[in-house]
Protein backbone atom coordinates (compact mmCIF):
# COMPACT_ATOMS: atom_id res chain seq x y z
CA UNK A 1 0.00 0.00 0.00
CA UNK A 2 1.28 3.46 -0.93
CA UNK A 3 2.06 5.88 1.93
CA UNK A 4 -0.59 8.61 1.97
CA UNK A 5 0.22 12.30 2.22
CA UNK A 6 -2.15 15.22 2.71
CA UNK A 7 -0.78 18.42 1.14
CA UNK A 8 -2.41 21.62 2.42
CA UNK A 9 -1.16 24.54 0.32
CA UNK A 10 -2.97 27.57 -1.14
CA UNK A 11 -0.42 28.42 -3.86
CA UNK A 12 -1.73 26.52 -6.90
CA UNK A 13 1.65 26.30 -8.64
CA UNK A 14 3.31 24.97 -5.48
CA UNK A 15 0.39 22.61 -4.87
CA UNK A 16 0.69 21.05 -8.32
CA UNK A 17 4.50 20.97 -8.33
CA UNK A 18 4.80 19.22 -4.95
CA UNK A 19 1.84 16.88 -5.43
CA UNK A 20 3.13 15.86 -8.88
CA UNK A 21 6.58 15.10 -7.47
CA UNK A 22 5.12 13.08 -4.60
CA UNK A 23 2.82 11.07 -6.85
CA UNK A 24 5.71 10.36 -9.20
CA UNK A 25 7.71 9.18 -6.13
CA UNK A 26 5.04 6.65 -5.23
CA UNK A 27 2.87 8.45 -2.68
CA UNK A 28 -0.91 8.67 -2.60
CA UNK A 29 -1.62 12.41 -2.34
CA UNK A 30 -4.73 14.27 -1.16
CA UNK A 31 -4.80 18.06 -1.71
CA UNK A 32 -6.45 21.00 0.03
CA UNK A 33 -6.05 24.73 -0.66
CA UNK A 34 -7.34 26.14 2.64
CA UNK A 35 -7.31 25.24 6.32
CA UNK A 36 -10.95 24.15 6.59
CA UNK A 37 -10.68 21.71 3.68
CA UNK A 38 -7.36 20.53 5.07
CA UNK A 39 -8.82 19.68 8.46
CA UNK A 40 -11.78 17.90 6.88
CA UNK A 41 -9.51 15.76 4.69
CA UNK A 42 -7.22 14.97 7.62
CA UNK A 43 -10.18 13.63 9.59
CA UNK A 44 -11.62 11.80 6.59
CA UNK A 45 -8.47 10.04 5.36
CA UNK A 46 -6.10 10.07 8.42
CA UNK A 47 -3.03 10.22 6.16
CA UNK A 48 0.40 8.89 7.05
CA UNK A 49 1.84 12.41 6.93
CA UNK A 50 0.63 16.00 6.50
CA UNK A 51 2.47 18.74 4.61
CA UNK A 52 1.11 22.01 5.96
CA UNK A 53 1.63 25.54 4.65
CA UNK A 54 1.50 28.27 7.30
CA UNK A 55 -0.07 31.10 5.31
CA UNK A 56 -3.47 29.57 4.55
CA UNK A 57 -6.88 31.19 3.95
CA UNK A 58 -9.82 30.61 6.33
CA UNK A 59 -7.72 28.85 8.99
CA UNK A 60 -3.98 29.52 9.20
CA UNK A 61 -1.44 26.72 9.46
CA UNK A 62 -0.49 27.28 13.11
CA UNK A 63 -4.12 27.17 14.24
CA UNK A 64 -4.80 24.11 12.10
CA UNK A 65 -1.74 22.34 13.47
CA UNK A 66 -2.94 22.96 17.03
CA UNK A 67 -6.40 21.63 16.16
CA UNK A 68 -4.95 18.48 14.62
CA UNK A 69 -2.80 17.87 17.66
CA UNK A 70 -5.76 18.25 20.03
CA UNK A 71 -7.89 15.74 18.11
CA UNK A 72 -7.22 12.10 19.04
CA UNK A 73 -7.89 11.04 15.45
CA UNK A 74 -5.04 13.14 14.08
CA UNK A 75 -2.81 13.80 17.10
CA UNK A 76 -0.19 11.19 16.09
CA UNK A 77 0.09 12.06 12.39
CA UNK A 78 3.53 13.55 11.56
CA UNK A 79 3.26 17.16 10.37
CA UNK A 80 5.88 18.86 8.21
CA UNK A 81 5.38 22.61 7.88
CA UNK A 82 6.18 24.33 4.58
CA UNK A 83 6.54 28.09 4.80
CA UNK A 84 8.33 31.16 3.50
CA UNK A 85 8.76 32.33 7.11
CA UNK A 86 12.21 31.07 8.04
CA UNK A 87 13.12 33.09 11.12
CA UNK A 88 13.92 31.45 14.45
CA UNK A 89 10.74 32.81 16.06
CA UNK A 90 8.67 31.41 13.19
CA UNK A 91 10.24 27.98 13.63
CA UNK A 92 9.68 28.07 17.38
CA UNK A 93 6.03 28.97 16.81
CA UNK A 94 5.69 26.07 14.40
CA UNK A 95 7.20 23.54 16.77
CA UNK A 96 5.22 24.91 19.71
CA UNK A 97 2.02 24.39 17.73
CA UNK A 98 2.89 20.72 17.32
CA UNK A 99 4.83 20.42 14.06
CA UNK A 100 7.37 17.60 13.75
CA UNK A 101 9.56 19.30 11.18
CA UNK A 102 9.86 22.62 9.35
CA UNK A 103 11.04 23.34 5.81
CA UNK A 104 11.52 26.87 4.52
CA UNK A 105 10.50 27.92 1.00
CA UNK A 106 11.99 27.84 -1.53
CA UNK A 107 13.17 24.30 -0.96
CA UNK A 108 14.66 21.56 -3.09
CA UNK A 109 12.23 18.72 -3.85
CA UNK A 110 14.90 16.17 -2.96
CA UNK A 111 15.31 17.81 0.45
CA UNK A 112 11.55 17.58 0.92
CA UNK A 113 11.72 13.90 0.00
CA UNK A 114 14.46 13.29 2.58
CA UNK A 115 12.42 14.98 5.31
CA UNK A 116 9.30 13.01 4.40
CA UNK A 117 11.14 9.69 4.42
CA UNK A 118 12.69 10.49 7.80
CA UNK A 119 9.30 11.30 9.34
CA UNK A 120 7.64 8.22 7.85
CA UNK A 121 10.52 6.00 8.93
CA UNK A 122 10.21 7.21 12.50
CA UNK A 123 6.45 6.71 12.59
CA UNK A 124 6.77 3.25 10.98
CA UNK A 125 9.26 2.18 13.63
CA UNK A 126 6.89 3.14 16.41
CA UNK A 127 6.35 1.64 18.83
CA UNK A 128 10.07 1.31 19.36
CA UNK A 129 11.41 -2.19 18.95
CA UNK A 130 13.84 -2.48 21.82
CA UNK A 131 16.93 -4.63 21.38
CA UNK A 132 18.70 -6.33 24.25
CA UNK A 133 21.31 -3.57 24.29
CA UNK A 134 18.82 -0.72 24.60
CA UNK A 135 18.10 0.93 27.94
CA UNK A 136 14.44 1.63 28.55
CA UNK A 137 14.59 2.06 32.32
CA UNK A 138 17.07 3.77 34.61
CA UNK A 139 16.60 5.36 38.01
CA UNK A 140 13.24 7.18 38.13
CA UNK A 141 12.60 6.87 34.38
CA UNK A 142 10.98 4.06 32.40
CA UNK A 143 9.99 4.41 28.75
CA UNK A 144 6.85 2.63 27.53
CA UNK A 145 7.16 2.42 23.71
CA UNK A 146 3.69 0.96 23.14
CA UNK A 147 2.06 4.13 24.51
CA UNK A 148 4.79 6.70 23.85
CA UNK A 149 4.77 7.28 27.57
CA UNK A 150 7.32 7.81 30.30
CA UNK A 151 6.90 6.57 33.85
CA UNK A 152 8.62 9.36 35.75
CA UNK A 153 8.95 9.00 39.52
CA UNK A 154 6.05 6.47 39.41
CA UNK A 155 3.69 8.80 37.50
CA UNK A 156 2.80 8.36 33.79
CA UNK A 157 3.74 11.21 31.46
CA UNK A 158 2.40 11.24 27.92
CA UNK A 159 4.92 12.24 25.25
CA UNK A 160 4.76 13.10 21.58
CA UNK A 161 6.68 10.89 19.13
CA UNK A 162 9.52 13.39 18.97
CA UNK A 163 9.68 13.89 22.73
CA UNK A 164 9.78 10.12 23.20
CA UNK A 165 12.56 9.67 20.63
CA UNK A 166 14.56 12.55 22.07
CA UNK A 167 14.27 11.21 25.60
CA UNK A 168 15.17 7.72 24.36
CA UNK A 169 18.26 9.14 22.64
CA UNK A 170 19.40 10.84 25.85
CA UNK A 171 18.54 7.82 28.01
CA UNK A 172 20.82 5.55 25.97
CA UNK A 173 23.67 7.85 27.01
CA UNK A 174 22.55 8.96 30.46
CA UNK A 175 25.30 10.80 32.27
CA UNK A 176 27.01 11.66 28.98
CA UNK A 177 26.86 14.82 26.89
CA UNK A 178 25.06 14.17 23.61
CA UNK A 179 26.00 16.45 20.73
CA UNK A 180 23.23 18.22 18.76
CA UNK A 181 24.46 16.64 15.50
CA UNK A 182 23.93 13.16 16.95
CA UNK A 183 20.48 14.08 18.28
CA UNK A 184 19.43 15.45 14.88
CA UNK A 185 20.66 12.32 13.14
CA UNK A 186 19.02 9.83 15.54
CA UNK A 187 15.76 11.66 16.27
CA UNK A 188 15.08 13.57 13.06
CA UNK A 189 16.91 11.27 10.69
CA UNK A 190 18.96 13.91 8.91
CA UNK A 191 21.83 16.26 9.60
CA UNK A 192 20.89 19.89 8.93
CA UNK A 193 23.50 22.33 10.11
CA UNK A 194 21.18 25.17 11.08
CA UNK A 195 18.36 23.55 13.04
CA UNK A 196 19.69 23.62 16.60
CA UNK A 197 16.57 25.59 17.56
CA UNK A 198 14.58 22.49 16.66
CA UNK A 199 16.26 20.61 19.50
CA UNK A 200 15.98 23.49 21.94
CA UNK A 201 12.21 23.71 21.52
CA UNK A 202 11.68 20.01 22.16
CA UNK A 203 14.09 19.94 25.11
CA UNK A 204 12.07 22.82 26.55
CA UNK A 205 8.86 20.80 26.10
CA UNK A 206 10.42 17.79 27.83
CA UNK A 207 11.57 19.91 30.74
CA UNK A 208 8.05 21.30 31.14
CA UNK A 209 6.75 17.74 31.49
CA UNK A 210 9.54 16.24 33.62
CA UNK A 211 11.34 18.93 35.58
CA UNK A 212 9.89 20.19 38.89
CA UNK A 213 11.29 23.63 37.95
CA UNK A 214 11.71 23.75 34.15
CA UNK A 215 13.66 27.02 34.30
CA UNK A 216 16.15 25.40 36.70
CA UNK A 217 16.55 21.91 35.22
CA UNK A 218 17.97 19.21 37.46
CA UNK A 219 17.77 16.27 35.08
CA UNK A 220 17.93 17.44 31.44
CA UNK A 221 20.95 19.70 31.50
CA UNK A 222 22.42 21.95 28.84
CA UNK A 223 26.16 21.60 28.41
CA UNK A 224 26.88 24.89 26.69
CA UNK A 225 28.70 24.53 23.41
CA UNK A 226 28.55 20.73 23.59
CA UNK A 227 24.96 19.45 23.80
CA UNK A 228 22.60 17.96 26.38
CA UNK A 229 23.01 15.53 29.24
CA UNK A 230 20.37 13.45 31.02
CA UNK A 231 21.42 13.02 34.65
CA UNK A 232 19.26 10.53 36.55
CA UNK A 233 19.64 9.91 40.29
CA UNK A 234 20.06 6.48 41.87
CA UNK A 235 20.35 5.14 45.42
CA UNK A 236 19.91 7.68 48.21
CA UNK A 237 19.91 10.55 45.74
CA UNK A 238 16.92 8.94 44.02
CA UNK A 239 15.01 8.75 47.30
CA UNK A 240 15.69 12.42 48.05
CA UNK A 241 14.71 13.51 44.56
CA UNK A 242 11.53 11.40 44.65
CA UNK A 243 10.48 13.15 47.85
CA UNK A 244 11.23 16.56 46.31
CA UNK A 245 9.27 15.73 43.14
CA UNK A 246 6.32 14.50 45.20
CA UNK A 247 6.29 17.74 47.23
CA UNK A 248 6.37 19.78 44.01
CA UNK A 249 3.47 17.77 42.58
CA UNK A 250 1.42 18.40 45.70
CA UNK A 251 2.17 22.12 45.50
CA UNK A 252 1.18 22.17 41.83
CA UNK A 253 -2.06 20.33 42.60
CA UNK A 254 -2.95 22.84 45.33
CA UNK A 255 -2.11 25.79 43.09
CA UNK A 256 -4.34 24.50 40.28
CA UNK A 257 -7.27 23.63 42.60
Amino acid sequence: MKPSILLIEDDKDMLELVSGHLQHSGFDVQKADDGIKGQALALQFTPDLILLDLMLPKVDGLTLCQRLRRDERTSRIPILMLTALGGTKDKVSGFNSGADDYLTKPFDLEELHVRIKALLRRSEHAPLAASHSEILSYGPLTLVPERFEAIWFDAPVRLTHLEFELLHCLLQRHGQTVAPSLILKEVWGYEPDDDIETIRVHVRHLRTKLEPEPRKPRFIKTVYGAGYCLELPTGEALIRQAEAVQRQRLENTKASA
